[in-house]
């Protein structure tokens, strides 16, 4: 598949197009890497370098791409970290511009703004464009737990609720949503992925670890499993597999920017050993 990814540019490690564009490769996909921002590192670090893009000139290279007459090729388009808020309208944009081409093609949000131990970690203008512009635009939502509680403003916190929340997302708009950083079990993190079919949870071993990026992967290896397989179960326990993986090498590692050149083998080939329970 062709993907579309517009989200952000670190030169040193691994998140948003940085974390999202190898993977997706791994796989066999073909991406066309949209830069929101060209920094350094990521803001984690509390110190970073490079510039914050223009809305003009992310278009201009849309639109750039769009004159090599490709668009009907592309069969999705992903968005992530939008560095300023004008990000929003070109993004959106771009999604109309490529389903125009080729109706078949999904778009998926990854809504970043923040996690429950940062808060939101964005421009404050930012936020609250995703829940009322954007997320009604797009097919695939990935929020963590902390963001779908703010595009619903709800507090999810079991199971129950944070299925009725994800419940009030697709009312939203989007027809799947994938709810990450889920914490249910003592001791284990988990995914929740909800459509219209139903609703499934796969829960790892919560390491202990804060891994930037990680929210990044995820959305992009669920957009193409979900395309490949047109399951939301099975994208779900290739996701968490490859996902996991990818942590375990970073803590074995010592190293504080993802593995995701070490892990590659369990990116391109998940094992899936993680049970997928349907609960709904």
């Amino acid at each position: 598949m062709k993907i579309l990814s517009i989200q952000s540019s670190v030169a040193y490690g691994h998140v948003g197009n940085s974390a999202a564009v190898f993977p997706l490769q791994r796989l066999g996909h073909e991406v066309w890497p949209v830069s929101t921002v060209v920094f350094s590192n990521h803001t984690g670090y509390g110190a970073w370098r490079g510039p914050l893009l223009k809305p003009d000139d992310v278009a201009a290279v849309v639109t750039g791409i769009a004159e090599r007459g490709v668009l009907g090729s592309c069969d999705a388009v992903l968005s992530g970290y939008q560095g300023g808020a004008g990000i929003a309208s070109v993004i959106l944009d771009a999604v109309e511009q490529v389903k125009a081409a080729n109706p078949a093609a999904t778009y998926t949000c990854d809504p970043v703004m923040g996690n429950a131990t940062s808060g939101c970690f964005v421009d404050p203008a930012i936020p609250p464009i995703i829940r009322e512009l954007v997320v009604p635009r797009a097919d695939i939502i990935t929020p963590n737990q902390f963001e779908l509680g703010f595009l619903t403003d709800t507090s999810p916190v079991s199971l129950a609720s944070t299925l009725e929340s994800a419940d009030l997302a697709l009312a939203m708009g989007p027809s799947t949503v994938l709810v990450t950083s889920v914490l249910f079990t003592e001791g284990s993190i988990g995914m929740l992925a909800v459509d219209g079919d139903g609703a499934w949870l796969v829960e790892t071993p919560r390491l202990p670890m804060k891994a930037n990026g990680s929210g990044d992967i995820t959305a992009a290896l669920f957009t193409a499993h979900l395309h490949e397989t047109g399951s939301a179960a099975s994208a779900l326990a290739r996701t968490a597999s490859s996902v996991f993986a990818v942590l375990k090498a970073t803590l074995e590692s010592g190293e504080r920017e993802l593995r995701l050149i070490a892990a590659q083998d369990a990116i391109a080939h998940p094992e899936c050993e993680f049970e997928v329970r349907q609960v709904r």
